[in-house]
């Protein structure tokens, strides 16, 4: 898939300019009071730069450069790199690794299991993994979670949005999982 960073971003730009909220994830990922995030599947940054906005040390992974592009010339002063999410291995670790936007779709099927294992070798020890995404597409839960257990961390909480609703069931779930 290719992507116009621009033209994604254009959308966000809209959605703020109406008065719309467009940093729940960043909200929730807040609430945890991460020192250091990894923005996994970080698109133009949006997430990532109202994050250090707020202080925090931030690095975002995008495979997609024009998505890149957008987001360096947006926050030139974070740490941004192209990377495949499958397998990766950036030698650090961080307080919260989050997977905004649906990250684990845009996968090639078959791959998750190596998505959730690269994202979450990056989750410092009592750190957490933050993931969002539709549950329509045939990647379920159940898998997802059995990804994060294959790969050491453990079901802290879900929700049904990035703003904290209880899940109870639908097409889209946000989940916390640790790192004991």
């Amino acid at each position: 898939m290719t992507w116009n960073g621009e033209e994604y971003q254009s959308r966000f730009d809209r959605i703020a300019a109406e008065g719309g909220d467009i940093h729940g994830e960043a909200a929730l990922v807040r609430s945890f009071q991460p020192a250091s995030v990894l923005d996994a599947g970080c698109g133009t940054g949006r997430v990532a730069i109202e994050l250090a906005r707020h202080g925090i040390a931030v690095t975002g992974v995008d495979v997609d450069e024009s998505m890149l592009a957008t987001a360096r010339r947006r926050a030139p002063g974070i740490s941004w790199y192209q990377r495949d999410l499958v397998d990766l291995d950036l030698g650090q670790s961080f307080d919260v690794v989050v997977m905004a936007g649906n990250v684990p779709l845009f996968t090639p099927p078959g791959t998750e299991p190596a998505l959730v294992a690269g994202v979450a070798g990056h989750v410092r020890p009592a750190g957490r993994l933050v993931a969002g995404f539709s549950l329509n597409r045939g990647y379920t839960l159940d898998d997802y979670d059995a990804h994060c257990r294959a790969a050491g961390l453990t079901f802290e909480v879900r929700y049904a949005t990035w703003s904290r609703e209880p899940y109870t069931g639908g097409e889209y779930a946000v989940s916390v999982h640790c790192r004991p």
